[in-house]
């Protein structure tokens, strides 16, 4: 009896040590979240009525891939007109560019030579020869005038003597008067061909001369720099309205921004999008991460520490992370923090970057971040009790499952 109850005191004493023990030594820190990733939201910048939809819900699209097409309105008729409009301005840059062609120059060359010219026949004046054909002219013109003056003479006596009729005296007079106005003519011109031009043509010739000659430079030199400079400015600005268009036209095909999954879609052909509003949600199933909250006696985090993750689904497995984010205002703040026990209900936001098993998690899992415990010899601090550690687990739990913790970074 003596030995059986010492060995009852020894088994018991065991079990209490290693109770207490048990209740001193350090574990594993576990705070819980849910598996979240980026939501990409994706929509037109111009909108419209829709024209086919190539995506289903949970559907796994590649970057680049079409996801929605919108009909096209008249964004078809403006994009010609635009691209008539490049290429009208386009052909005009190019010809002020080119400047004039070989022949308008030699035209206007050969205009200047004329009027060149001519301003030197105005200036030199009639040659003697012509002088000469003029006073020639003249003397034939008083010769016709004394025959005619004869024959007049001779006729108005027969008309007075009853031999001639009045018909002969008539034609007799007009010869005469005709004779007597081209010598006067023939006097003229020798006089006006003895004066010389008169200065009056030879400055109108000399004007005309000036003009040819500038628009002969004008041809030779080309088209000034500003001309060509707002062509070519008329013709970047035809570009980009066009590229507007274009772009526009390419926002019609809703494309997949990158490698990801269809997380919901409620559309059908026929049903109108507003502009620049979000229209189908994919999800990015490559980069994963934990959304979790710790206590404040539990702060002793780095970034980059790595950390196990478990979950329910998988409950013999561990997936590896690291810490990727530390809030540092605390998310909850009780009334009084004037203990370490109060204090320890204050939680800080951090994020655990998934290294593995990105083919296994879903976004929305409950998950477990097990943090590595601190050793009571650093940094002084006291281990955590299990009651106490149960106690913060219980508190992290009960406000992270009060968060909203699908929200996108």
């Amino acid at each position: 009896m003596i030995k059986r109850a010492i060995a009852i005191l020894l088994l018991a004493g065991l079990l209490t040590a290693a109770l207490l023990i048990s209740q001193w030594m350090p574990e594993p820190l576990k705070v819980s979240g849910f598996v979240e990733a980026d939501e990409i939201r994706v929509g037109s910048r111009v909108g419209g009525r829709v024209q086919q939809v190539e995506i289903v819900e949970g559907q796994r699209v590649r970057q680049g891939d079409l996801l929605l097409q919108l009909e096209p309105y008249d964004l078809m008729q403006r994009r010609q007109d635009a691209a008539a409009v490049v290429t009208q301005r386009k052909a005009q840059y190019e010809k002020l560019l080119a400047g004039f062609r070989e022949e308008e120059i030699a035209q206007a060359k050969a205009q200047r030579d004329r009027l060149t010219a001519y301003l030197e026949e105005l200036r030199n004046g009639p040659r003697p020869q012509e002088i000469a054909a003029a006073a020639a002219e003249l003397e034939l013109a008083e010769a016709e005038l004394a025959l005619a003056t004869r024959e007049h003479a001779r006729t108005e006596k027969l008309f007075g003597q009853g031999v001639s009729t009045r018909e002969a005296m008539d034609e007799a007079t007009t010869k005469l008067r005709v004779a007597q106005a081209r010598v006067r003519t023939r006097k003229e011109q020798l006089e006006l061909l003895k004066s010389g031009t008169r200065s009056e043509r030879i400055g109108q010739a000399e004007a005309q001369l000036d003009e040819a000659r500038q628009e002969w430079l004008l041809r030779t030199h080309g088209f000034r720099p500003e001309e060509i400079a707002e062509a070519k400015a008329a013709v970047e600005a035809a570009e980009a309205s066009l590229e507007v268009i274009d772009a526009r036209v390419r926002e019609l095909r809703v494309l997949a921004p990158l490698d990801a999954v269809v997380e919901a879609v409620e559309l059908h052909p026929g049903d109108m999008v507003a502009a620049d509003a979000p229209i189908i949600s994919l999800m990015d199933t490559s980069h994963l991460w934990v959304r979790a909250y710790v206590p404040e006696d539990a702060l002793d985090l780095r970034i980059g520490q790595k950390v196990d993750v478990t979950v329910d689904s998988h409950p013999n497995r561990r997936f590896a992370g690291a810490i990727s984010f530390v809030a540092r205002q605390a998310e909850f703040t009780p009334g009084n923090v004037q203990t370490p026990e109060e204090r320890s209900k204050q939680v800080f936001r951090i994020k655990v970057a998934l290294t593995e098993g990105l083919d296994a998690l879903r976004p929305g899992m409950a998950a477990d971040v097990w943090l590595e415990p601190k050793s009571p010899g650093r940094q002084g601090r006291q281990p955590i009790r299990a009651s106490a550690r149960s106690r913060d687990q219980d508190l992290v739990k009960e406000f992270t499952n009060s968060r909203i913790c699908n929200t996108v970074e």
